[in-house]
C-alpha cells in the first residue's frame, strides 16, 4: 500500500508541474505528458484507496481515508472534463490537495471500522452524501475560478494568461454543477430520514443540522440567482459559505476526535 501511495504522490506531483508548465506558458505543449501522469496517479490513487478502506475486519471509513476518496472524485472528475471546460487553472490546486492527503493518510493512520455489507441502505446514504459533496466541491472551485477571472478582468490583467473560458461559461457550469449537487444532496438528506433512526441522535444531531443548513443555503443561492439575477461576488461568496458548512457537517467533530484527540 505505502509503494501505491508513494506512486500516487509521485503521479501527482508530475501532474501539477505538467499543469503549471501548460498555464505559465502559453501555447506549451504536453498535454498528453499531464493526463498520462494524472491518469497513473489516479489508478495508483484508486487501488491504494481500494486496499485501506476494504480491510479483513470491515470497511476502514476513517476521516483521512473518506477525504482522500473525495480527493479522488474531484480529481478524476476534473481530469475528465478539464479540456471541455477549460478548467486548467483548476488542475494544480485539484492534484495539490489530493497529494496533500495522500500524505496525510499515510503518516497518520487511523480506523473507523464500519459494515456496511450488513446495512446497504447506510451504503446509500454515505454514498449520496459523498458524492454530493464531491459535486458541490467542485462547485466552490468553479466560483473560485469566477472570482479570479472577475478580478483580472476588471484589473485588465487578463492578457497576460493562457486562453480561458470566458467568464459567463464559468457562471453557467458554476450553476449547473450547483444545481446537480443540491439535487443529490437532497435525496442524501432525505435517505437519511428514510434510511436512519438515529439521524438526530446525541453526537450525530450536528452533521443533520447543518447538512439542512448547507442545503438551505444553496437553495437560497440558486433562488436569488434565478428570481433576482443574482451574480458575482455574492454568489461565490454564498457557495463558499455552503460548502464550508457542508464540510463541518462531515468532517468536524471526526477531525477534532481522530486527529487532534487520536
Amino acid at each position: 500500500m505505502i509503494v501505491l501511495s508513494v506512486l500516487a504522490l509521485a503521479f501527482y506531483l508530475l501532474a501539477i508541474i505538467a499543469s503549471l508548465h501548460l498555464l505559465l506558458s502559453p501555447g506549451a505543449q504536453g498535454h498528453r505528458q499531464l493526463f498520462a501522469c494524472a491518469g497513473l496517479a489516479l489508478l495508483c490513487h484508486l487501488f491504494s484507496l481500494t486496499q485501506e478502506v476494504l480491510t479483513q475486519s470491515g470497511q476502514n471509513l476513517s476521516l483521512l481515508n473518506v477525504a482522500s476518496l473525495v480527493s479522488f472524485i474531484i480529481s478524476a472528475f476534473m481530469t475528465g472534463v478539464t479540456k471541455r471546460f477549460n478548467g486548467w487553472l483548476l488542475l494544480p490546486v485539484v492534484y495539490g490537495f489530493s497529494a496533500l492527503l495522500i500524505v496525510a493518510d499515510t503518516l497518520i493512520p487511523n480506523h473507523f471500522i464500519t459494515h456496511l455489507e450488513s446495512h446497504p441502505q447506510l451504503l446509500l446514504h454515505i454514498g449520496l452524501a459523498l458524492i454530493a459533496y464531491s459535486v458541490l466541491s467542485i462547485a466552490s472551485l468553479f466560483a473560485l475560478q469566477l472570482a479570479y477571472l472577475d478580478y483580472r478582468l476588471k484589473a485588465r490583467k487578463l492578457t497576460h494568461l493562457p486562453a480561458m473560458p470566458p467568464l459567463m461559461t464559468v457562471e453557467k457550469r458554476l450553476f449547473r454543477l450547483m444545481t446537480v449537487g443540491l439535487f443529490l444532496l437532497t435525496l442524501s438528506i432525505a435517505s437519511g430520514f428514510f434510511f436512519l433512526s438515529d439521524m438526530f441522535a446525541q453526537g450525530k444531531a450536528h452533521k443533520a443540522i447543518l447538512s439542512i443548513i448547507a442545503w438551505c443555503v444553496y437553495v437560497f443561492l440558486l433562488w436569488g440567482h434565478h428570481v433576482h439575477g443574482w451574480r458575482g461576488r455574492k454568489v461565490v461568496w454564498l457557495s463558499l459559505l455552503g460548502s464550508l458548512i457542508l464540510t463541518l457537517a462531515y468532517f468536524g467533530s471526526r477531525f477534532v476526535k481522530e486527529i487532534l484527540l487520536s
